[in-house]
Parts: C-alpha cells; sequence; structure tokens
C-alpha cells in the first residue's frame, strides 16, 4: 500500500473518532522507568509466554514472533480514539523506517475478546498495515497475557454510547529478537521518534 493512500485511509479512520475519549490508565508506575536515547526502559519484569488466535485463526505463541523486532499494543477495534490513533503511527512508523521494517513485526494484541474476533480483527488490522497481526484469544488468556505485560484494562458502560468501551493501558511495547521488553513507547511518541527508537535497537 503506498505511503499517501495509508495516510488516507487512516485519517478516515480518525475523523470517525472525533470527539470521542477514552481515560488513559497506567499500571506501570513512573519510578518503575527511567529515560533513555532509545526510549523508557522498565526496572521491573514486563512480558511472557502465551497462546492466543491471529485474525487468520491460526493458534500462535510468543515464540512465532521470535527472531523480530516486535511492536506489540493492546487494545480494541470498537476503540473510538486512541488505538486508531497508535495504530496509524505504528503503521507511520514502517513506513518511516523503509526497507529496515521487514525487520519489525506490529503486533495489536485485543483487549475485548466478547467483540473482538479473528473475523472481526481481519477487518480492522488491514486498515492500517499489511503487515499488522490482531490477537485474541479467551477472556483468561488475554487476562495472562494482559497480566503479564502489566496492563490495565476494564469495561466501561457509557450512557452516551450505544455500546461499551474499555479503558486501557496505551503503552507501545518493543521486543527485541529474544522477546525481551526493550524499550516502551508512550502514547503520542511520533512516528519519526518511534523509528528513530527501533533504529538505535537494531544497531544495538
Amino acid at each position: 500500500m503506498k505511503k499517501s493512500t495509508r495516510i488516507g485511509i487512516l485519517l478516515a479512520v480518525l475523523v470517525i473518532a472525533v470527539g470521542a475519549g477514552l481515560a488513559q490508565w497506567l499500571v506501570i508506575r513512573n519510578d518503575d522507568v527511567t529515560k533513555a536515547a532509545s526510549g523508557l526502559i522498565t526496572s521491573v519484569e514486563i512480558g511472557g509466554p502465551f497462546a492466543l488466535t491471529d485474525h487468520t485463526g491460526k493458534q500462535v505463541t510468543e515464540k512465532d514472533y521470535l527472531g523480530n523486532f516486535t511492536l506489540v499494543f493492546f487494545g480494541y477495534t470498537f476503540c473510538p480514539d486512541v488505538c486508531p490513533t497508535e495504530l496509524g503511527d505504528i503503521a507511520l512508523a514502517l513506513d518511516e523506517l523503509g526497507d529496515d521494517s521487514v525487520a519489525v513485526t506490529p503486533v495489536m494484541i485485543s483487549i475485548d475478546p466478547e467483540r473482538d474476533t479473528p473475523e472481526v480483527l481481519s477487518q480492522y488490522v488491514s486498515l492500517f498495515h499489511e503487515r499488522l497481526i490482531g490477537l485474541t484469544g479467551s477472556p483468561e488468556a488475554i487476562k495472562q497475557v494482559a497480566d503479564a505485560y502489566r496492563i490495565f484494562y476494564k469495561r466501561v458502560d457509557d450512557p452516551d454510547y450505544s455500546y461499551y468501551l474499555m479503558d486501557h493501558t496505551s503503552f507501545v511495547y518493543l521486543l527485541d529478537p529474544e522477546g525481551n521488553v526493550a524499550s516502551l513507547l508512550r502514547y503520542g511518541t511520533s512516528p519519526e521518534e518511534m523509528a528513530s527508537i527501533i533504529r538505535q535497537h537494531m544497531r544495538g
């Protein structure tokens, strides 16, 4: 997909999201992270094994993504603003990386398995990037991986909406090829800065 076409699609998705807002929650405290040139580095253990289903219906584990850098974001398809914004930034960061982007796998893990079936995810992830992978699973499996990554998420029933929303942590995790968290990228990190941080880790 051409970059100009991708930007057009992302803008269309974001227009739909205008006017909506979600509270941002962080389970990782400020004193759990330090700031470095290569992004935020945590002083706590994050990540771990998981068994989920991707947007094609394939059963996968964390081992399927070893060997590449991985960008992991926890979100959901009904998200009105934060998720499309963050996924759009991830897609633009991959464009910014150019040929280096083949060494980076973008992944969104759903925190709304009730609605985010593989079929729903398949339609959603294709709006952002042709290599974006959507993962879902049972509520128990999602809770396990969310706990491992210290993700907060909670269903919110708002009378202003005909459907429920989800409050959730909005970090993007950069994993190294061994599956370790190399950096945390806060919501609002620009695609250019995101690409620069990834390049720094690629160069060791």
